[in-house]
């Protein structure tokens, strides 16, 4: 059995875009014809040009290769042009078509892929998900409403969640680590507020960032959580300051987690060689794929750290973290997105029931992409999949971080 075809899905989800602008799947078929499925997340070049590098990796280190040398296949990419050091955009691409492999080797095997990773470790995976309006809000106040977060927090508490996630400090730029404003850090702590009322000792909260506070600045609105005990404090700086993120490590007393940007081993054993974080956070369609993000698990042990995967994307890479949640021991949360589109584009293979995740029995992901919806739905802009503000914090008329993907003002 050998690798021989590619073909490249981008799909737009509806507006507002939950999952991102776009979802890049891949669907590799082999000269027995078994058709694997993976996803590439958030790539730092357009669709087109992904597709190129995508192909590119694939013709170069994968076709005509046994899908089971994953191995040798991740050296190759690894390597590839004199590197062998973390390449986000290369290991993005590998991801996707590594994922792939996974299912492939299930299908052909008539086993899930978890089974071939060691066997299920846990039969339910603990899910969480985004504080999204619910459809009586205005989507403009929402950002910026504590009471309407916590009011999603409630409703979502009452489906069986047993942790939410949500970001109100600010927004997050190209220009790096900012000190928040002090209207950033006094929305934060009433969000903080609301939602602990709301939930009460219910469920847990999850305070998300985006890499966009300098080391003082994350200090500062670290510490003015702390009431509210979070469990944890998501990429309080840009994803490669580990040193600095360390100095905010020891001086919040809320674990701090990491990871979504982060790609291969390298960069993971580095955040939790310096103590940057006790939570890793890997994105398996960007860090790598599943065999990589399965030695980071087992790298995490060794430091008492636990995983969560995360989510931005579309319904083929959760399948994926959920095969790996699912084998390993170390597993703290699994990041959802439920919508009609995420759980159509897999024809309701995988959902959350009462805030848990059943890891699928059936062959390979244990799920079929639905290519006619995803077909359906081609992304026709020019934006990235997430964009990043140019503008700086605006310390006079105040900030708000808008959820979702919106479209790209020229």
């Amino acid at each position: 059995m050998k690798l021989a075809n590619l073909d490249i899905i981008i799909t737009a989800p509806p507006a507002p875009g939950w999952g991102g602008r776009y979802f890049t799947f891949v669907k590799v078929t082999t000269d027995t014809g078994i058709t694997g499925w993976g996803e590439c997340y958030a790539s730092s070049v357009g669709p087109d040009a992904m597709k190129a590098v995508i192909r590119d990796v694939f013709e170069r280190h994968m076709a005509g290769e046994n899908p089971e040398n994953i191995e040798l296949m991740f050296r190759r990419a690894y390597s590839s042009g004199f590197t062998q050091r973390p390449d986000v955009t290369v290991m993005g691409a590998f991801s996707g078509l590594e994922i792939a492999c996974w299912d492939i080797l299930g299908k052909h095997r008539d086993r899930p892929v978890w089974a071939l990773l060691g066997g299920r470790m846990n039969d339910r995976l603990r899910a969480y998900t985004y504080l999204y309006p619910l459809p009586h809000h205005t989507m403009d106040d929402f950002w910026t409403s504590a009471d309407m977060a916590g009011e999603v927090a409630a409703h979502l508490v009452e489906q069986g969640y047993t942790a939410v996630k949500f970001d109100p400090a600010g927004p997050y730029t190209i220009r790096g680590g900012h000190m928040p404003t002090m209207s950033d850090i006094s929305m934060s702590v009433a969000f903080c507020k609301a939602i602990r009322e709301a939930v009460g000792d219910k469920a847990d909260l999850l305070f998300g960032t985006h890499g966009q506070f300098n080391t003082a600045g994350a200090i500062r609105l670290g510490q003015a959580l702390e009431p509210y005990s979070p469990l944890w404090y998501e990429e309080p700086l840009p994803p490669d300051a580990f040193e600095e993120m360390a100095k905010v490590a020891r001086a919040v007393r809320i674990p701090v987690a990491t990871g979504e940007r982060l790609t291969t081993k390298v960069e993971f054993a580095r955040a939790l060689r310096t103590g940057a974080a006790e939570i890793l956070q890997p994105a398996l369609g960007r860090a790598g794929g599943i065999w990589e993000m399965k030695k980071v698990a087992a790298i995490a042990e060794v430091y008492s750290a636990q995983m969560a995967p995360h989510l931005y994307a579309g319904p083929v890479e959760w399948a994926a973290n959920i095969h790996l949640g699912a084998s390993i021991p170390n597993l703290l949360l699994a990041e959802t997105i439920v919508t009609d589109f995420h759980s159509d584009l897999i024809h309701g293979a995988i959902t959350v029931d009462s805030g848990f995740i059943t890891p699928p029995e059936a062959p390979g992901l244990g799920i079929e992409l639905n290519e006619a919806l995803a077909r359906a739905h081609p992304f026709t802009g020019d934006g990235l999949h997430l964009q990043m503000q140019e503008d700086p914090c605006d310390y006079a008329n105040g900030n708000s971080f808008s959820g979702g993907a919106p479209p790209v003002v020229e």
